[in-house]
């Protein structure tokens, strides 16, 4: 790992860093994902705008704060995003779940899990202010996190696949993979984990990139072999393109603490 001038080491300078940015994509990143999924029903409900505005001036109090170094910008967007998440996911029930308290209810209603990347996204912004990166702990709530979000993944994927009854065989591997991740990053807060084990840890990552992607790609075709006349309807009413691509982007969030994990155990040290 190549050395910072100043005595440490460019990951431990950047790596804060490498989260605050990866919390404006995804925030940014949103706003495409939230238009498209309310789409559905052409924003029917007023209250469906406030993720879409949200998403599209977030990033830019983020980035303002990260110029001018000031913890307060991302401080406030943190707790606003995560109350955008829990309204969402109560929203998400309220529309079916609510009113059946069933698991048929659970399955058709509105993705119910999908507003809590707010809450993730707002929980990372948070850490980032109140524990140190020098802090060992501070990698170890990233991979919670990270874990947190594979759990969400585990129940959209079942759910999702489950409104056509698993049709394709294919629409089992997500919901295994999404199990998969869960195993190996909970197991680092059962026992202390070796570097090995970390190192096993990032390859189960790579399966879970490679999920998403290929997820993507599937979703993809179905949607313009649904209606290729119409490739905006297509999308809309079909299957979420971007939905698998949660598996590539919590991966790179779990390979963040992972890596810095991984980092501590075997500290390389600039010479001096």
């Amino acid at each position: 790992m190549p050395a910072d001038i100043e005595g440490g080491t460019i990951w431990e300078r950047y790596r804060r860093w490498v989260v605050e940015w990866f919390v404006v994509a995804n925030l940014g990143f949103l706003a495409l994902d939230i238009y498209l999924a309310h789409s559905v029903n052409e924003f029917a409900h007023r209250a469906e705008w406030i993720p879409f505005y949200f998403s599209l001036l977030a990033p830019i109090a983020l980035i303002g704060g990260m110029l001018t170094h000031r913890k307060q910008p991302g401080a406030l967007v943190g707790v606003v995003s995560i109350g955008v998440g829990v309204a969402g996911l109560v929203l998400h029930l309220d529309s079916h779940f609510f009113e059946t308290h069933t698991l048929e209810g659970l399955v058709y209603a509105a993705p119910f899990a999908a507003p809590l990347a707010y809450a993730g996204l707002g929980l990372l912004l948070l850490l980032d202010r109140m524990v140190p990166d020098t802090d060992p702990e501070w990698a170890a709530w990233v991979i919670f996190l990270a874990l947190g979000g594979f759990v969400g993944n585990f129940a959209l994927a079942l759910c999702d696949h489950a409104i056509n009854g698993f049709f394709e065989p294919a629409e089992w591997i997500p919901v295994f993979a999404a199990a998969l991740a869960v195993g190996f990053l909970g197991s680092v807060f059962i026992v202390p984990p070796t570097a090995g084990y970390l190192v096993l840890c990032l390859w189960v990552l790579v399966v879970q990139v490679a999920v998403g992607l290929a997820g993507f790609g599937l979703h993809v075709m179905a949607d313009f072999n649904r209606q290729p006349d119409d490739w905006w309807a297509s999308v809309v009413h079909g299957a979420p393109p971007f939905a698998p691509l949660l598996f590539c982007n919590l991966a790179v969030l779990a390979a963040v603490g992972l890596w810095d994990m991984r980092c501590r155990l075997s500290p390389v040290r600039p010479r001096r």
